[in-house]
């Protein structure tokens, strides 16, 4: 049914030039939790710790529910309006401001620009340097992962997904050795269960204190949830979006939840916080003290799959969501170019991959992590809003509808992670201050360009 509860019919055929639908049911939840999978969970849990102490579970686990509140604002925006540019497309059609809906894109590429950068800079930590040393300069292998995953994803959406789903297995497997070695541990009396209840990290002697604490390792800990976002502009790529999304986001939200949860749950039992915040290979720490005699290289080695597969879906998403902006005229029409043969947004992977190399030098693993979060949430709190406002915007083709409490709880849950709450470091404010005042600068430019030519 639609918002206006009327029987409907099946959404428009693609037009002519559109993107090649690759994408079936079964590898849409696998790309899901893959997007979602990957750096967060194998980066930043040690920097989580460091913020509430050993109750590392708790921030993972009001993050999945922010999270499910805010999927299903998008599950029903995407199965109303199945087409690339998500929370842009979105925004422009409720609040009709485009000054707001080039904010709220260029928010989003930002994002997953930060996000891959962020797995850049986990890739060249202490996971690659569990296999070759110190020798190798990080930022030029940051570097030179940027290029050969653009690389990758100039090759065609149907190699990039297939690849994704390759390293989606791989992290996978790595989290349930995580998982598999706490078990152990437990049946082994192994392990300190006192960790679990520990907030000496945030609780600082104050309620106020604690509260902020809590909050701010959420809100950095909510990094490890972000990716269903990015699904969304896999929308025209996918075949029938309207049905498939609504499966395959709960999904994976679902799956990847519980598996954090549980992680952090391992974690705290056998490592002590202060030892995981040090660590940019926090689980290798967990590996390493469990009492299983499973090769800390063969771990490392899955651990850069996974920081990888993050890296290759926020490219490969910020591209798509260039495509989608040239064809709503937020961006110009040289930023919906495609390759004639292969039909990937060339223009959109080479510009946002030049983008993602200047990011890489900005800063560590947990601060680009932040920022990410920082602007998501931003971004979904005007989400959650948007899909409010377009409740009186019918269409003509059923679609899964949320229940309105929904919405409301994802938007108050955003604004209170997004505020100065948190307790995040100033960088964070300042690094997503300079990238918006990047953004109002690209808009000035492109209206300049349109008046110019005679399109406004």
């Amino acid at each position: 049914m639609t918002a206006s509860g009327t029987p409907t019919t099946a959404p428009p055929p693609a037009e002519e030039g559109a993107l090649h639908r690759a994408i079936g049911p079964k590898l849409l939840i696998l790309f899901v939790i893959g997007d979602i999978l990957g750096t967060g969970i194998y980066a930043t849990t040690g920097k989580v710790a460091g913020k509430v102490g050993g109750a590392l579970w708790l921030p993972f686990a009001i993050g999945f529910v922010v999270a499910i509140l805010t999927a299903a604002s998008y599950v029903e925006l995407v199965g109303k309006y199945p087409k690339a540019a998500g929370a842009a497309l979105y925004t422009q059609k409720a609040f009709k401001t485009p000054f707001l809906t080039f904010i709220i894109a260029f928010m989003v590429m930002c994002s997953g620009l930060s996000s891959a950068s962020a797995a850049a800079r986990a890739f060249s930590g202490d996971y690659l340097a569990e296999l070759t040393g110190d020798a190798l300069p990080p930022t030029l292998i940051a570097i030179t992962f940027i290029v050969l995953l653009a690389a990758l994803n100039m090759r065609g959406v149907s190699e990039s997904v297939k690849t994704n789903v390759v390293l989606t297995l791989v992290e996978l497997t790595g989290l349930a050795i995580i998982l598999g070695i706490g078990a152990y541990a437990v049946l082994s009396g192994d392990g300190e269960p006192s960790r679990l209840t520990d907030f000496e990290a945030g609780g600082g002697g104050t309620a106020y204190a604690l509260m902020t604490g809590v909050l701010g390792a959420t809100a950095l800990g909510f990094f490890a949830f972000v990716g269903f976002e990015d699904s969304v502009n896999m929308a025209e790529e996918t075949k029938d979006p309207v049905r498939t999304f609504p499966r395959a986001i709960f999904i994976g939200v679902a799956v990847t939840g519980t598996i954090y949860v549980l992680v952090a749950l391992v974690s705290s039992l056998l490592v002590d916080y202060k030892t995981l915040e040090g660590s940019s290979g926090p689980l290798l720490e967990v590996v390493k003290a469990g009492g299983v005699d499973f090769p800390h290289k063969l771990f490392a080695l899955i651990a850069l799959f996974a920081v990888t597969n993050s890296a290759l879906i926020n490219i490969m998403m910020a591209s798509r969501l260039c495509y989608g902006m040239a064809n709503e005229r937020i961006l110009p029409r040289a930023m919906g170019r495609v390759l004639s043969k292969r039909r990937t947004p060339v223009v959109g992977i080479v510009f946002v991959s030049l983008l993602a190399i200047g990011l890489v030098s900005t800063g560590e693993i947990e601060g680009l992590g932040d920022t990410t979060a920082f602007l998501l949430l931003c971004v979904f709190a005007v989400v959650n809003v948007a899909v409010l406002v377009l409740r009186r915007d019918p269409v003509d083709h059923a679609h899964f509808r949320t229940p309105t409490v929904l919405p409301v709880l994802g938007a108050v849950t955003a604004l209170v992670l997004a505020s100065p709450l948190a307790d995040r470091p100033a960088e964070v404010y300042i690094r997503a201050g300079v990238l918006i005042a990047i953004g109002v600068a690209l808009w000035g430019v492109n209206k300049a360009v349109l008046k110019a030519r005679g399109e406004e």
